[in-house]
């Protein structure tokens, strides 16, 4: 399945989401909120070990929705393995028809729930791109040939443009689009005037997508937790505010997502969606944004 590369590449407003996999064996609850999202979402996120919590193989998980009719984005995080794996989980991604692959470095393994463990990092998300560039081209890492042919992968890499390091942002997007990134998927957005100032000032004129992430807060009690727990995200106090003062926290935050999805759709090429447990409203809040159900 390559819709979603088919609708990167004719410009169409992109529309993502992402799905935890299971923690265990049974699939059936992330199988339930993926299939809600179709018709609705270009393609759905598996995550690979998000925030370091132990759960299914994105590389399993992603299979199980393609035999559903659901084309995933298997994210791949260097934390867990070296290059070696990371290689061979690549390859296997291609054998098994996946083919929308989302780099990442991988977020500690002290943030997470087995913090005795030992991080990987052999390789960084800049250098994973690269691996996977030299894959599409029939090579290793070492530049060996692939033998037994080359893959086809549609990669692409994560970036926040609410990065405090104007700088950083700069560099690190551009060592990114040099390694092959094909499309971005942002980190939680907040501050629109400052995702506006990255597509005009960094992102113009590369002609790759830009995904913003937009996330579905529950109440002030879950924005504050996330301010508190996830690294570089600041949920502004006035948002906070309008969550506890809500009758009903839930849909206001609902609404609150759908007002961010219009502001992206004037500034980029696509949304991100997040509503972790409660994909099921992913639905409502882009029928609240005025999206409607993608008809190819």
């Amino acid at each position: 399945m390559t819709s979603f590369r088919a609708a990167v590449q004719a410009g169409e407003f992109l529309i993502t989401a992402e799905v935890a996999p299971p923690k265990g064996g049974d699939p059936i609850q992330m199988v339930k909120m993926a299939q809600l999202l179709k018709k609705r979402v270009h393609a759905i996120n598996i995550t690979d070990g998000s925030r370091a919590v132990l759960r299914m193989s994105p590389l399993a998980a992603s299979v199980i929705l393609l035999q559903q009719g659901i084309e995933p984005i298997c994210q791949v995080a260097c934390r867990d393995r070296n290059r070696i794996g990371l290689q061979a989980d690549l390859m296997g991604a291609h054998a098994l028809g996946i083919r929308n692959i989302l780099a990442l470095t991988g977020d500690p393994v002290k943030a997470g729930d087995h913090p005795d463990c030992k991080g990987v990092f052999d390789l960084e998300s800049v250098r994973l791109l690269q691996a996977i560039d030299k894959m599409n081209r029939g090579l290793d890492w070492n530049e060996k040939p692939l033998t037994d042919g080359a893959t086809d992968l549609f990669v692409g890499a994560a970036v926040d443009p609410q990065l405090a390091s104007w700088s950083g942002l700069q560099s690190r997007f551009e060592r990114k689009l040099q390694a092959g990134a094909q499309f971005f998927q942002s980190q939680l957005i907040t501050d629109f005037d400052r995702l506006e100032k990255f597509m005009t000032q960094i992102a113009a004129g590369t002609n790759k997508p830009i995904l913003a992430g937009i996330f579905l807060l529950k109440s002030a009690k879950n924005a504050e937790f996330i301010n508190r727990c996830v690294p570089g995200v600041n949920i502004p106090q006035h948002i906070i505010d309008r969550l506890a003062s809500a009758t009903d926290p839930l849909e206001e935050g609902i609404a609150i997502a759908a007002e961010q999805v219009k502001l992206a759709r004037q500034i980029c090429q696509g949304v991100h969606m997040m509503a972790v447990k409660r994909e099921d409203l992913i639905p409502q809040i882009l029928d609240l944004a005025g999206i409607p159900p993608i008809t190819n």
